[in-house]
């Protein structure tokens, strides 16, 4: 017997044990049970088959979070395509980018973007592009209705591509990240059971679903487990204080904790019926974990993972959860700290983070030489981030790649930021930085130097950044400098912008 590899498959064996359960409800009260998820991702399915869509073609999706978007992810995934989710907050200069990037065969967008969408589409030799807002409505909604509710989901290999994500460019170029099948599907596997979810779990999910955490982590670890989830299009406080009684696990970004804190309704009323409580995307303040255990009796479980990786590391679900560390190597996963000679580092000594097991990527997209640049010649995949392991074994992340910036548990690398500043009139130069903030965990910074009687308005230059930029990557201030401060070497030191800054936002 052939098995079949497809994420879906596996998804389809909870599918077929509990068709009749609540897999998802919406806050507005509207459920859809196993059933449905089989049944509106095969007309999905087919919708796109029908235009000519074969296996291993892109389906480009920026779109806001609904029902419909997950059952399009699982219908890409039914038919043996590539689902290529796109931040939301996307404008045209980097939309331009990731069509060009991917050659998708369709792409689906809000209905309000249509005519931008339509504008690039035609640039790129894209032609078919359909629409689907938030409420569930748009031309592809449409064709999905008439299309046949039964499908059989298309044969996968284990290394055949589910989906394509990007990563900022650290040179600013975005890096398309490979993601198999079996890199999904692996790791959604090693949550449930290292997390252990079970079908008595209720999920509450308010994460977006353009980014790993919302649409692999924690949808895999639902649907692999027969759980359910309630369905929320963001974070929204109210909202959240209202579901957490109804849900036993709560996976989100520090931002979201850091807000729940600040609020005075919540407490241990709330968390009585909650089991597990799951950070990630960006690092986790000693202060929100300790204050977050006062506050409810829960630790707070952290984890480690990047987009090319899914989760590598997590604290243990039973067992000491350490403030300030990512835990231990998760099951089936391998992960090294070395110099830069590649040796083995003692405990407490800080290194490079290399990690190797079944859940890493297949490679960047079009990019074989920075594929191979990144793996080390015995298949470990180096992170290009900075840890050390302490005598227990527990992981901490000192330092990231390339000065990246996680505002929001979202993903700003400063090099795309700093070249569409250095373009502005009356820029000389920029550096962009991280700057801790309570609330965002940090915030984006831009220090630029100006030209010679140019007259300096920080709004202003803001606004025209946000023309071009998704908003997450705007910075929340501008500081000028007469120079920027170099080494011996003419490179920007942004260790020293950062200390300047650090109270910014205090």
């Amino acid at each position: 017997m052939i098995t079949n590899h497809n994420l879906y498959a596996a998804f389809d064996e909870m599918v077929c044990r509990y068709t009749s359960k609540v897999a998802l409800m919406t806050q507005e009260g509207t459920s859809y049970t196993y059933a449905d998820l089989r049944c509106e991702s095969a007309k999905a399915a087919n919708a796109l088959v029908s235009l000519g869509c074969k296996k291993g073609d892109r389906v480009s999706v920026q779109v806001a979070k609904s029902p419909q978007a997950l059952f399009l992810y699982l219908g890409c995934l039914r038919a043996g395509l590539v689902f290529h989710p796109l931040n939301t907050g996307y404008k045209k200069h980097e939309l331009d980018y990731f069509l060009g990037n991917a050659e998708p065969a369709v792409v689906v967008c809000d209905t309000a973007d249509l005519s931008l969408m339509q504008e690039l589409a035609s640039v790129h030799g894209i032609s078919t592009v359909f629409t689907l807002s938030v409420d569930g409505s748009g031309s592809l909604s449409e064709r999905v209705a008439c299309s046949d509710s039964d499908f059989e989901t298309v044969m996968c290999a284990p290394d055949d591509l589910a989906s394509l994500l990007y990563s900022s460019g650290t040179t600013g170029v975005p890096k398309g990240i490979m993601l198999t099948h079996q890199n999904l599907s692996s790791n959604g596997r090693t949550l449930v059971d290292y997390w252990g979810f079970t079908d008595r779990d209720v999920l509450l999910h308010a994460l977006p679903i353009f980014h790993v955490h919302g649409l692999f982590v924690a949808v895999s670890c639902v649907l692999l487990a027969g759980a359910s989830m309630r369905w929320l299009s963001g974070f929204q406080i109210d909202q959240v204080l209202l579901e957490i009684p109804h849900s036993t696990v709560m996976m989100g970004v520090p931002t979201y904790y850091t807000r729940l804190l600040a609020d005075v309704r919540f407490g241990a009323g709330l968390t009585q019926n909650s089991r597990l409580f799951v950070s990630g995307s960006a690092p986790l303040l000693e202060e929100t974990f300790h204050d977050f255990e006062a506050r409810t009796g829960h630790r707070i479980l952290e984890r480690y993972g990047m987009s090319e990786t899914g989760m590598n590391t997590s604290n243990p679900l039973y067992g000491e959860r350490k403030a300030g560390t990512v835990g231990f190597p998760l099951p089936g996963i391998e992960v090294r700290v070395v110099d830069d000679n590649g040796a083995s580092v003692h405990s407490g000594q800080i290194g490079n983070i290399q990690v190797k097991g079944s859940n890493v990527f297949k490679g960047y997209w079009k990019l074989p030489e920075k594929t191979e640049q990144d793996f080390i010649h015995d298949g470990f995949f180096d992170t290009g981030d900075k840890g050390c392991f302490d005598d227990a074994g527990y992981l901490s992340i000192v330092g990231r790649a390339k000065d990246m910036v996680i505002t929001g548990g979202l993903n700003v690398y400063p090099k795309e930021v700093e070249l569409v500043i250095d373009e502005l009139e009356g820029i000389v130069e920029s550096a962009v930085i991280g700057v801790p903030h309570l609330d965002f965990g940090e915030a984006v910074v831009a220090v630029v130097v100006l030209k010679p009687g140019f007259v300096f308005d920080e709004s202003e230059l803001i606004s025209q950044i946000k023309d071009t930029l998704s908003s997450f990557k705007v910075p929340k201030r501008i500081l000028v400098r007469e120079e920027l401060p170099r080494n011996t070497m003419g490179k920007v030191q942004k260790a020293v912008l950062r200390s300047e800054c650090e109270s910014l936002f205090r």
